[in-house]
């Protein structure tokens, strides 16, 4: 199998991540008063993740957000530049204790490698033996966030809820830019534009899930034929962010339909940011519309 992005090749067997292979060490960071540290959560596989406790001045117990990292399931981390800085800044806007999880990535570890590790992840959450989630997290304000094929796993995650999996009922679910598709082109995805900005986010579906028999299976398409019905979605509220310019638009969109059509219980919310593409966020997160989204993911947070 060969294969060339923007994010990795692969090459005579060989894989090379071109993003996301930095490590940036936790620590408390002397602007927004954020520490971070890592943990272990199973030492067979692997799976860790970087914690963020944000600077507090009462005794009250935090929501925690568990957040999936984007990435096509083949690149990224917790620890990369990008992910650190973006999650120690949810943090400190949230004032929630977050854990930012760092799953097995494909191809070495197809899926549904990561959706397990996600499970195996929320469960050691929700068992509270960890000191930071022990002392200072509220086990019944815990939120799921994720961008493009983090967003997935947290649709898959509030979808397990419902096989009773784990015992903690998510608060809410936000899905940013989220990475799901089909085998029917709708809306923009029409456009000539579209299907070039589109091509490698596509193709990434088949290195992450080789055994893939179709764009209409539930791994990528949460609204297909074989898909389960949202309504099971194991949360109380959920907010889907879409950019206006990423070829992934119309998916968010039709989800957030279809879950209010669904006869699911709880509040959906739905956001479009203008004039934007894929997980502008993550590389202007000091723009006017990047303030603009946080100023969403704070409300949607700290709703009461």
């Amino acid at each position: 199998m060969e294969f060339e992005s923007l994010f990795m090749r692969i090459k005579d067997g060989r894989v090379e991540r071109l993003m996301g292979t930095e490590f940036i060490p936790p620590s408390t960071d002397p602007e927004s008063g954020v520490s971070s540290k890592d943990a272990i959560i199973d030492p067979t596989t692997g799976v860790s993740a970087r914690l963020f406790l944000p600077r507090t001045s009462n005794s009250l117990k935090l929501p925690i957000l568990i957040y999936f990292h984007g990435g096509g399931f083949c690149v990224e981390s917790p620890f990369s530049p990008a992910y650190h800085a973006y999650v120690n800044t949810l943090s400190a806007e949230l004032k929630a204790l977050a854990v930012s999880i760092n799953y097995r990535l494909a191809p070495e570890h197809p899926l549904p490698t990561a959706y397990n590790d996600a499970c195996t992840a929320i469960k050691w959450i929700d068992g509270g033996q960890e000191e930071w989630l022990r002392d200072y997290g509220d086990l019944d304000r815990v939120f799921l966030m994720g961008d493009s094929c983090g967003a997935n796993i947290c649709h898959q995650m509030g979808m397990r809820w419902s096989e009773s999996l784990f015992d903690v009922k998510f608060k809410g679910v936000v899905l940013i830019n989220p990475y799901f598709w089909g085998e029917e082109r709708i809306g923009f995805e029409n456009n000539e534009d579209c299907k070039f900005l589109g091509g490698d986010l596509v193709k990434l579906w088949h290195i992450a899930c080789p055994e893939l028999r179709g764009y209409d299976e539930a791994f990528v398409n949460p609204l297909g034929d074989g898909a389960p019905s949202l309504d099971g979605l194991g949360c109380e509220r959920v907010v889907v962010c879409v950019a206006e310019l990423d070829p992934l638009r119309e998916r968010g969109r039709a989800y957030y339909e279809k879950l209010r059509e669904s006869g699911w219980g709880g509040v959906a919310e739905f956001v479009e940011v203008m004039g934007e593409g894929h997980v502008f966020h993550l590389f202007k997160p000091e723009s006017d519309k990047a303030q603009e989204l946080m100023k969403v993911l704070v409300d949607f947070v700290n709703h009461k």
